[in-house]
Parts: structure tokens; C-alpha cells; sequence
């Protein structure tokens, strides 16, 4: 049952049985398989996504068209920046992609608008995650601006597997380098180098992280 199914994913909610039931009543839910694109450049979005399950990759293109990993999205998580182009009916500047095959309800804008008003756990959920992002963003920046791309690389792998909660990531050496904005060159040669020391077992397009 849907309002069970929120209950579980989205405990900051838990506590509003009538705002989980409107949920439940008027979101759509949409399935997406792994590089489906959920939200794109340009578009205007029109509902506010919930992850149920799976992963959303948010990234974003600068000038020279070289695309720049923001942060990841996972189940119990909503993104902050599609709330606020909604509210201000701006073109999306962002791009959501679906890592894994992934449900998410898509919560038209006049509700997700209106509870910021009726509903108090709402507000509180909106208002946490647009801190959780804001955090995920100057650790984004802090880690452009002074990490070496070896801790950049481990942070990444760690991030994954925590989010897909398995050391198992179904990914390739160039997916890792597009995301690090790095050439598929140095993650592979720091890739070999991880199992080299035992922190990782390399397959075709897959890696195992091995624990600590």
C-alpha cells in the first residue's frame, strides 16, 4: 500500500497520516530504468520528484558543455533544485539521471505549493532538504577546489555504495570519469591502483568495493 510505503521512506512525513494520504491521492508514480533521463536542461518541471526507490544522479553543464556531478538523490530524498524552479516557473538548469531502475512520485506544483502552507512536517521536509543539498554543494565545491582526485575518487565510490546499499556498483571507468569531470585515464590508472592495495576487485563495467 502506497501510505505504508511513504510511511517507510519518508519517516519525516510519518507523522501526518492526512498529508501522507494527499500524497498518496494526487502523485503520479513514474518508473525509470538506469540512464533514463527524469529531469533534462531547459525543461519546466511541473511536479516536485520523491525518490521511492533507486538512485538519481543531479549534475549540471557549464560552459564548455563539460558536465559536473552535483550530488546524488535516494530513496527518501527529493530534489531542491526542481522545487525552486517550479515555485518560480524556471527552466530547469539541472539534469536528473536514474542510476538503477527507479519509482518516483512526481507531486504536481499547486499541492506542493499549497502544504509549504497546511502542513508543518512539510514545510520542515522542504526546508531539510534545501539545507541537505546547500551542505552537499560546498562539500561538492570544497572537493573541486582542494581534494586530489584519488580522495575524490574514494568519496565517490563510498557515496555509491552507501546510496545503493551494496559494494557491488554496476559501472564503467568512463561513467566514474564523467561524473569526477576527470579523463578516463587517471580513474582507471587510480582504479588499478585501489586493487592493487585490496580496497577494490575490478570486473567488465563493474566494481566490487571491498570493506574495511
Amino acid at each position: 500500500m502506497l501510505t505504508t510505503l511513504l510511511k517507510e521512506r519518508f519517516p519525516e512525513l510519518a507523522s501526518d497520516d492526512k498529508l501522507i494520504e494527499q500524497i498518496a491521492d494526487v502523485a503520479t508514480m513514474a518508473t525509470f530504468k538506469k540512464d533514463d533521463i527524469v529531469i533534462d536542461y531547459g525543461d519546466f518541471i511541473k511536479s516536485v520528484p520523491l525518490v521511492l526507490t533507486g538512485l538519481l544522479k543531479i549534475i549540471r553543464e557549464g560552459e564548455n558543455e563539460q558536465e559536473m556531478l552535483l550530488y546524488f538523490l535516494g530513496s527518501g530524498e527529493s530534489c531542491a533544485a526542481s522545487f525552486s524552479c517550479c515555485l518560480i516557473r524556471k527552466r530547469s538548469e539541472i539534469r536528473a539521471i536514474s542510476e538503477s531502475e527507479s519509482k518516483v512520485l512526481m507531486i504536481p506544483l499547486e499541492y506542493a505549493d499549497r502544504w509549504m502552507g497546511e502542513f508543518s512536517v512539510w514545510r520542515e521536509f522542504i526546508i531539510s532538504m534545501y539545507d541537505t543539498r546547500m551542505l552537499s554543494l560546498i562539500d561538492t565545491i570544497d572537493r573541486v577546489a582542494f581534494t586530489k582526485l584519488d580522495e575524490k575518487l574514494l568519496h565517490y565510490l563510498d557515496e555509491l555504495t552507501r546510496l545503493k546499499s551494496s559494494t557491488h556498483l554496476s559501472i564503467s571507468h568512463h561513467e566514474i570519469a564523467q561524473d569526477l569531470n576527470a579523463s578516463r585515464e587517471s580513474v582507471s590508472r587510480l582504479l588499478k591502483r585501489l586493487e592493487v592495495n585490496g580496497k577494490v576487485k575490478l570486473g567488465r563495467n563493474e566494481i566490487t568495493v571491498i570493506p574495511e
